[in-house]
């Protein structure tokens, strides 16, 4: 059997309504929100009976998701959320958006910050990553092709 497709990505905050809205901000689209509880859940997740907040967040295409979680039990164990981008482990989501600069002037009225610059990749992609809410890595890439 092969792979069909990836589903979501997940990604652990702390304000669920904060993220949820700097992910409106950028340009996805709320497609709902749900608490996940019981001892079904934690099996799933080995993490035992668990209460969860989840938001999912659909990219305007309908393909792509994120899955925005807020763990009310049990809390919280590590944060790697101000780890480097060549740390071990999840890196960042990126994003293809129509116009790279005005997308970085929205964010950053939310709180975005660019972690290095804005380059250009040969003659297809000027790229950047920034950090989002709760220090949250994105990459942003604008096809110039």
């Amino acid at each position: 059997m092969a792979l069909k497709r990836m589903d979501n990505v997940g990604i652990v905050v702390e304000d669920l309504g904060e993220a949820i809205d700097f992910f409106r901000e950028l340009g996805l689209e709320l497609e709902g929100r749900a608490s996940i509880e019981g001892e079904w859940a934690g099996r799933v997740t080995g993490l035992g009976d668990q209460r969860v907040e989840i938001a999912m967040m659909r990219t305007p295409d309908g393909h792509s998701r994120v899955e925005l979680s807020r763990f009310l039990a049990p809390p919280v164990v590590a944060d790697h959320r101000n780890a480097p981008v060549n740390a071990l482990g999840y890196l960042r989501v990126m994003f293809t958006v129509d116009d790279i600069d005005e997308t970085l002037a929205r964010l950053r009225k939310r709180g975005a910050e660019l972690v290095g610059e804005v380059v250009r990749y040969k003659d297809a992609y000027r790229l950047c990553y920034i950090r989002g809410p709760e220090g949250i890595l994105i990459g942003l890439a604008e096809e110039l092709i």
